[in-house]
C-alpha cells in the first residue's frame, strides 16, 4: 500500500470507511495486485457469422446489441472461412472457428452447419437473426455450475475458477479467448459489397489452458498475450468436451485487461 493511502487511514475514522468500501467494491492499490476486474455472464452466445453471407449483417447487429444491452450475456463474433470463395475473403475469418462449428454439429449429432448461426452455451443452436429464437434459447439457458473470476496480477492473467462439474462428468476444458472489442469492415466484393459492417467482441485467439475436476483451482496466461492491441479483451470458457468435441459451458468470465 503506498504511503499517502496509509497517511489517509490514520488521518480519520471516515477516511477508514471510504477506503473499507473501496476495498469492498474489489479495487485493491497494492502494487504487484490486481489491476482489472471481471464480470460474469449468465449464459454465453457464439454467433458463427460470415462477411460473405448477405444473410449476416443482421444477426451481426442483433449480436452488438446484445454486448451492449445485455451485459450478462457473453456474446461472441466468430467469423468462419468457408464462404470465401464466393468472392469476398472475409479479414477476421479464422479456419479455427469454422472447425469449432462443425465440432458443435458432430458433437449434437444433426450436421446443421450454416450461417448466421447462433449457439447458446454450447448447446441449442438458432438462427443468428432471428430475434425471438435467439431471445428465447438464451432465456431457456440452464444456470452455470462453475464460477470463474479473472484478474490481471503482476505479469499473468488470472483465472481462479470454482464450483461442480454436472453430474456424470469427470473433467471440463479451461479455454482462454483473445477478443477485439469491435471492428468495422468495409467490404468491397460478394454478397454484401458496399456495406461497413461492425463486429463486435471478435474472437481472435481461442487456446486450452487446462483441465478442471472442479472446486476451487486458479489458472495463470502472461499477460503479454492479451496485451497486443489496446482494444484487446479476454474471456474464459469452461466448457465439458469429448472424443466428438466442445459441448456444455458450465461457466464464463470476460474483462478488459488494460495496463494501468
Amino acid at each position: 500500500m503506498t504511503k499517502r493511502f496509509q497517511h489517509i487511514l490514520r488521518s480519520a475514522p471516515a477516511a477508514k470507511t471510504a477506503m473499507a468500501a473501496v476495498f469492498a467494491l474489489g479495487f485493491v492499490f497494492d502494487q504487484g495486485a490486481a489491476l482489472a476486474a471481471s464480470t460474469a455472464p449468465k449464459a454465453v452466445a457464439e454467433l458463427f457469422t460470415s462477411q460473405g453471407c448477405s444473410s449476416c449483417p443482421p444477426a451481426d447487429k442483433l449480436l452488438e446489441e446484445l454486448v451492449h444491452k445485455h451485459p450478462d450475456i457473453l456474446s461472441l463474433s466468430l467469423p468462419v472461412d468457408y464462404w470465401d470463395y464466393l468472392g469476398w475473403r472475409d479479414t477476421l475469418a479464422r479456419p479455427e472457428n469454422s472447425e469449432r462449428q462443425r465440432a458443435y454439429a458432430a458433437q449434437r449429432g444433426d450436421r446443421s452447419v450454416y450461417t448466421p448461426q447462433l449457439v447458446v452455451d454450447g448447446m441449442e443452436h438458432v438462427i443468428g437473426g432471428d430475434r425471438q429464437a435467439v431471445l428465447a434459447a438464451l432465456g431457456r439457458a440452464a444456470p452455470f455450475t462453475a464460477s470463474v473470476e479473472l484478474s490481471v496480477r503482476d505479469m499473468a492473467v488470472e483465472a481462479k475458477v470454482d464450483g461442480s462439474l454436472p453430474a456424470g462428468q469427470r473433467m471440463a476444458t479451461i479455454f482462454i479467448l483473445r477478443l477485439d472489442a469491435e471492428q468495422s469492415v468495409p467490404i468491397a466484393r460478394g454478397e454484401n459489397s458496399g456495406a461497413n459492417i461492425t463486429y463486435v467482441n471478435v474472437v481472435r485467439d481461442l487456446r486450452a489452458i487446462g483441465m478442471w475436476s472442479g472446486g476451487p483451482e486458479v489458472f495463470r496466461i502472461p499477460k503479454s498475450e492479451f496485451m497486443k492491441d489496446k482494444d484487446s479483451r479476454c474471456a474464459v470458457l469452461i466448457q465439458i468436451e469429448d472424443d466428438s468435441g466442445p459441448g456444455r459451458i458450465i461457466g464464463a468470465a470476460v474483462m478488459d485487461p488494460k495496463a494501468p
